[in-house]
């Protein structure tokens, strides 16, 4: 079997499932160029712990880790199942590479991952385990999470990173759409697309200090530290593609990046 690729998806809010847009779109076109994966590892922006944590459930329950929206989204499932023996590889892994991380066994599906998870394999029928991250330990952790996990490519395992580009949620109500993007997004998005297409990991890592309106793209960084899982387990040698998915609601840009390892 060949590698499949690491990723980067956007997933932005949980109405994505109702409207999805140019990101469902872009998610389905992915889903069917990509080999048909034996297991899903989503590390979630809304899956937050001191130290790694990792899906166990052997059939995880639908999270609906929001409020306030229609009743429709709260009657939505993924029904997928769990691999609780590939949970326990994944927590070896990461004991192996001195990353202390223990299983939980009724962690469910947050919609970070079963937003994007079901416009891209609506089925539900590949089993997916759920990966914490740890903000307070910043991106270069990540980074590691990510290539301690490297090697489960090799197995048919699609390795994702789900959160958001930019992601400032006091933006709400600032009077942003589709007609008038907050300032911060261009230049934000451009500098990541820039350093990823260089390979520049080390600027990437110092995102907070290098890249334009860091702060305001991402007053705390939870929702971009998936990017370094998903970097992390590509190898040191990565070629990121990216897919524009637009910006949604004027400052939630959605880009989504495919990692390859280059030859």
């Amino acid at each position: 079997m060949n590698d499949l690729p690491s990723l980067y998806i956007s997933h932005g809010s949980p109405m994505t499932a109702l409207r999805p847009g140019l990101t469902g779109t872009r998610l389905s076109e992915l889903a069917a160029a990509l080999p048909r994966p034996r297991a899903i590892v989503v590390a979630s922006a809304h899956y937050l712990a001191r130290q790694p944590l990792v899906g166990g459930a052997a059939q995880p329950t639908t999270v609906h880790d929001f409020g306030g929206f229609p009743p429709a989204l709260y009657e939505l499932r993924y029904p997928a199942p769990g691999d609780p023996g590939l949970a326990a590889r994944i927590a070896e892994r990461l004991d192996q590479a001195g990353l202390a991380a223990h299983v939980d066994p009724q962690r469910g599906l947050d919609h970070g991952i079963w937003v994007p998870l079901r416009l891209m394999y609506p089925e539900a029928d590949i089993p997916v385990v759920p990966l914490s991250i740890q903000p307070m330990l910043g991106p270069a952790h990540q980074y590691a999470v990510g290539r301690a996990l490297a090697g489960l490519r090799e197995e048919g395992v699609l390795l994702i990173g789900s959160g958001s580009i930019t992601h400032n949620l006091h933006d709400f109500g600032a009077g942003y759409d589709a007609n008038h993007q907050a300032p911060y997004v261009q230049p934000f998005v451009g500098w990541i697309g820039q350093q990823l297409a260089r390979g520049d990991t080390a600027a990437l890592l110092d995102y907070r200090r290098q890249a334009p309106f860091a702060e305001r793209a991402h007053p705390t960084d939870e929702h971009l530290l998936p990017l370094f899982v998903a970097l992390g387990a590509a190898g040191e040698r990565a070629a990121a593609q990216r897919l524009d998915a637009g910006v949604d609601l004027g400052f939630l840009a959605m880009d989504i990046y495919r990692f390859d390892t280059a030859d």
